[in-house]
């Protein structure tokens, strides 16, 4: 019964919260709004989501979300200098094809998600069968390096988070 009413709990709290502090207000109007969004937003989406999650690791999943900070730091100052370079120092951007392990749809999506936030890196397509995965990346040096970069520094996390 619980299960029904809450799929997601940590949905249905983040929402709750999230309303009541965007709002600065705490009365009762907006703690009433907030739980009817906060359980209604999950029962509403619940067909749309691929399948449960479940985090196995949550302090990789913490050392992960600060690694990709850190990169997306890094990667401003990049692109930052590679769009202030003249000469044969302009970056020379291109495609990469990823070979994929990562099978779970959650994993994906928060891949996609880290890629694209990342200033350099596109998340461009995905083949059909999940094996593949085509980035553009701004300033590509070495296609190898690259591939191994988005693999190690990402897939074998979220592998070990979601798998």
């Amino acid at each position: 019964m619980i299960r029904r009413l809450f799929p997601d709990l940590l949905m249905t709290l983040g929402l709750i919260a999230l309303w009541l502090v965007l709002n600065r207000s705490y009365g009762f109007g907006h703690l009433l709004f907030a739980v009817i969004l906060g359980v209604g937003i999950p029962l509403l989406v619940k067909p749309l989501r691929p399948a449960p999650v479940f985090f196995k690791k949550p302090l990789l999943a913490f050392a992960l979300f600060w690694r990709v900070g850190f990169d997306v730091v890094v990667w401003n100052w990049r692109v930052l200098l590679g769009t202030l370079a003249v000469g044969d120092k302009v970056p020379k951007g291109g495609f990469v094809v990823v070979p994929l392990e990562l099978r779970d749809p959650n994993g994906l999506a928060v891949l996609a998600a880290i890629l694209c936030v990342i200033p350099g890196t596109v998340w461009s397509e995905l083949a059909l069968d999940r094996s593949q995965l085509l980035v553009h990346v701004f300033d590509m040096k070495n296609a190898e390096e690259e591939i191994e970069t988005i693999k190690t520094r990402y897939e074998k996390p979220l592998m070990e988070i979601f798998q």
